[in-house]
C-alpha cells in the first residue's frame, strides 16, 4: 500500500511507521524536518508544516494514496484541512482520536465503541470528540472515506508509562525509586487500567488500513489485559529491582494541590476504571490479539531507557513537589492521630 502519515516519529506512529516499512509498504511522512535522526529507514519525507496547507498541496500534487493518516490532529479546524487537502487523494483517512474522549464519569466500566463519548473535565477530549463529529458528518453527508481509532494508554520503549508524572516525563519517578523516595500512585491505587504496547497497537492499526469494513467506523486498540494501579508501579519496581514505596493521595487532591493538568489527566481519564471490550478491533482484524504483557513491555521500556541518556531528562521541581505532597500527607496524617490521642 501507498501511505501517508502526518506525524509518524511519536509514541505510537514510530511503531505503525517501523511494521509498514518492514512489511514493504510504501511511506511517506509529512513532517518538519527538524529531526531527521528520528525518522525512520526507508520513508519518504515530505518536509513541511502541516499547518502550511499550501505547501503540503504542492508536495502531494501528483500524488494519491491508499490511506492518510493524521497522528497529530486535536481540534476539528485540523480535520477541517485534512479534508481539503485530502479529498479524492485517498481511499482512506483515519483519525487518531482517544479513549478519554468516552463518558466520565462511566456509567459502566466496561467499554466499547457504545459507549457514550462525553468528558466533562477535560478540554483535550472534548476537541477530540469535535474532530470525530466533523468527520461522521463529513461520511455521511458524502462518503468521505473516514477510519476513527481511538487508543488508550499506550507506550513504547522510549517512556515509562504512569499515572502522575511531570511535564519532563516518566524519568523523575523512575529516580525517585531507584533512590529509595516514595513515589505518588492516585486513588488508593485499586482503580483498574489498561496499559498497551505500541507493537501491539501497530499490529492492529496496520490491519485496518486499507480494510473497506473499517471505513465509516470508530474502532478501539488497546490490550485486553487489565491491571490495578497498584500492580502497574509494582512492575515497574520490579523492572527496576527495587522495593516500591507507594504514597496513596486522592485525585481530587493532586489536582487541587497542583499546576499540572491532573484535573484532565486523572479526573477525566486516569482515576476511572477502564476494561475495554475489543470484540469490534477483533472481527475487522481477524486474529488480531495484543500479545506483550505489560511486565514485560515495561521491562524493555526501562532497560531502553537506562541505556539511553537521552530518555533520562531530569525534573527537580516535580521531584520538590512530591517531596512537599508526600510531608503534607504525612503531617495530615500525624494531625489527625494527635487529635484522636488528646480527645481520648
Amino acid at each position: 500500500m501507498k501511505i501517508l502519515f502526518i506525524g509518524g516519529t511519536g509514541t505510537i506512529s514510530a511503531a505503525v511507521s517501523r511494521a509498514l516499512l518492514a512489511q514493504g509498504h510504501e511511506l511517506y511522512l509529512v513532517n518538519r524536518g527538524n529531526n531527521r535522526s528520528r525518522l525512520p529507514q526507508g520513508a519518504i519525507s515530505l518536509v513541511a508544516d502541516v499547518n502550511n496547507e499550501q505547501r503540503v498541496a504542492e508536495l502531494i500534487r501528483d500524488l494519491s494514496f491508499d490511506a492518510v493518516a493524521d497522528f497529530i490532529a486535536y481540534v476539528p479546524e485540523h480535520l477541517e484541512r485534512d479534508y481539503r487537502l485530502f479529498k479524492g487523494k485517498t481511499k482512506q483517512l483515519v483519525f487518531i482520536s482517544s479513549a478519554s474522549a468516552y463518558q466520565k464519569p462511566l456509567s459502566d466500566y466496561r467499554i466499547s465503541e457504545g459507549t457514550p463519548l462525553a468528558n466533562p473535565f477535560w478540554e483535550y477530549s472534548r476537541n477530540k470528540i469535535a474532530c470525530e463529529e466533523y468527520l461522521m458528518q463529513r461520511y455521511r453527508s458524502e462518503g468521505f472515506p473516514v477510519t476513527i481509532v481511538r487508543p488508550s494508554h499506550t507506550y513504547s520503549e522510549t517512556s515509562v508509562p504512569l499515572g502522575v508524572h511531570g511535564v519532563k516525563g516518566s524519568w523523575q519517578v523512575l529516580k525517585r525509586m531507584l533512590e529509595g523516595k516514595p513515589v505518588i500512585i492516585h486513588g488508593d491505587g485499586t482503580s483498574l487500567w489498561t496499559m498497551t504496547d505500541s507493537r501491539d497497537f501497530a499490529r492492529a492499526f496496520i490491519g485496518l488500513l486499507g480494510n473497506i469494513h473499517a471505513i465509516g467506523e470508530a474502532v478501539q486498540i488497546t490490550s485486553d489485559e487489565t491491571l490495578t494501579w497498584n500492580q502497574i508501579y509494582e512492575c515497574i519496581a520490579r523492572a527496576l529491582n527495587v522495593p516500591l514505596r507507594a504514597v496513596h493521595v486522592s485525585s481530587e487532591m493532586l489536582a487541587a494541590c497542583s499546576r499540572y493538568d491532573f484535573t484532565g489527566g486523572l479526573t477525566g481519564d486516569k482515576a476511572n476504571s477502564v476494561v475495554f471490550n475489543n470484540a469490534k478491533l477483533k472481527r475487522l482484524v481477524p486474529g488480531f490479539t495484543a500479545t506483550v504483557r505489560f511486565d514485560q513491555g515495561v521491562k524493555r521500556a526501562v532497560d531502553y531507557i537506562l541505556a539511553h541518556q537521552e530518555c533520562r531528562q531530569p525534573d527537580d521541581e516535580f521531584d520538590a513537589w512530591c517531596d512537599r505532597v508526600v510531608a503534607a500527607v504525612g503531617k495530615a496524617i500525624a494531625a489527625v492521630n494527635g487529635a484522636a490521642c488528646s480527645a481520648g
